[in-house]
């Protein structure tokens, strides 16, 4: 085998080992609709990064903001937002609707 082969197999490697680590990595989702969320406590697994899905069913944006997990992100109407959360140690984490934080109040509980 050439240096040149080697250093493509070992490329190829690394990419394949990076798509399966990605596809293992947990998922969860979250719905907005009458600006509120659905489910208002969302559980996940501690330790782990988690892809959270945030799908925005009302007709107005809302931002999602949590000073817990450091994140804030502003999802328009009818459209899906990802917003990656952790490795959280095990806990409660809230978040709110930015827009309207007196309905869209939420938690992600990590164990």
């Amino acid at each position: 085998m050439t240096r040149l082969h080697f250093l493509v197999l070992t490329l190829l490697t690394a990419s394949a080992m990076t798509a399966s680590a990605r596809a293992a990595e947990p998922q969860a989702q979250l719905v907005i609709k009458n600006h509120q969320f659905t489910p208002a406590e969302l559980k996940v697994p501690a330790g782990q990064r988690v892809k959270l899905l945030v799908h925005n069913q009302d007709l107005t944006p809302e931002e999602f903001e949590s000073h817990d997990l450091n994140r804030e992100k502003v999802i328009p109407a009818g459209s899906t937002a990802t917003i990656f959360i952790g490795p959280l140690k095990p806990g409660r984490y809230s978040f709110i609707g930015e827009f309207h934080p007196d309905s869209a109040q939420g938690l992600v509980v990590a164990e």
